[in-house]
């Protein structure tokens, strides 16, 4: 609904990793899968990866420096420095995301040779078919063009950085390792713009510690009268005052001996016993217990 309005109602809107995974099972075949696919897991911003290039790329180190971005400025593309100074640093890939590029790598080098003398040569590692570099809006356009015919709830190509953000916090990571990845300005920043997909990742963190207790007893061995042990103090034994005893068949003598023992030694109450009084339920005057 808030996409035929035009209402967004959070700044962060996300793809389950359901919905990530049938996006990029869609996009696969795309020629710019690579770069679609760096935003989503390691949140570089959309002029970032249009700007980034091959001798950024350290492959035996694994990393991407972010150097320079491209910008729409009056329509036109511009390159410039990162949107910040905390921006400027390198991003760690993982080996997929690696392999992905190198894929990518061959993909462009077999349209050099398509291209031949026209050929382009930017540099970048995301280019358009000829080798010159992109244009941001376009790629936008063309990202909501690969939403729509993957059949999935339209969102913004700068979103698809917000989803790395909570992939990385629900794979938990610590919201320290979190900012770093996006190269944020400071972890306020961060913890501030994640709040509101921080409850469900609590929930998993919860369910996770509580998966790493092994337990031989289940829910099914819990009861009302059976159940964990209790830890308060030991009730004591309460005196209480004895029945009368019990003078059928009995001679006199014998009658009033053995309610003579009875009344110098008082039976105890122990706390598995009956309770001494009960309260009653009803309206008259009596008090009702609350749980």
């Amino acid at each position: 609904m808030w996409a035929r309005t035009d209402l967004r109602p959070s700044p962060v809107m996300v793809w389950t990793p359901a919905q990530l995974g049938a996006f990029l099972d869609h996009a696969v075949t795309d020629r710019l899968y690579a770069l679609f696919h760096l935003i989503a897991f390691r949140g570089l911003r959309r002029g970032e990866a249009c700007g980034a290039r091959w001798t950024d790329l350290d492959a035996d180190e694994g990393t991407l420096a972010v150097a320079t971005q491209l910008t729409v400025v009056n329509g036109q593309v511009e390159e410039g420095d990162p949107k910040t100074a905390s921006s400027n640093d390198m991003v760690a890939l993982d080996t997929t995301t690696l392999d992905v590029l190198r894929i990518h790598h061959a993909r462009q080098f077999a349209d050099k040779l398509h291209w031949g003398p026209a050929w382009q040569d930017s540099g970048r590692i995301f280019t358009k078919e000829d080798g010159s570099r992109l244009h941001p809006d376009v790629i936008s356009k063309h990202f909501e063009r690969l939403c729509f015919g993957a059949g999935l709830p339209s969102i913004r190509l700068h979103d698809l950085r917000h989803g790395a953000a909570t992939l990385s916090l629900a794979a938990g990571n610590d919201m320290k390792i979190t900012s770093a990845m996006l190269r944020h300005s400071s972890l306020a920043m961060t913890s501030d713009l994640y709040t509101a997909v921080l409850p469900e990742v609590a929930h998993t963190a919860a369910e996770a510690s509580a998966a790493l207790v092994p337990r031989a007893a289940g829910l099914r061995d819990l009861s009302v009268n059976r159940g964990l042990p209790s830890v308060s103090p030991v009730h004591p034994r309460i005196p209480t005052t004895p029945p009368a005893p019990d003078t059928r068949g009995k001679t006199g003598g014998q009658r009033r001996g053995r309610h003579m023992v009875s009344r110098t030694q008082p039976r105890y109450r122990g706390i598995g016993d009956p309770p001494i009084t009960a309260l009653c339920n009803s309206t008259g005057g009596h008090a009702k217990l609350e749980a």
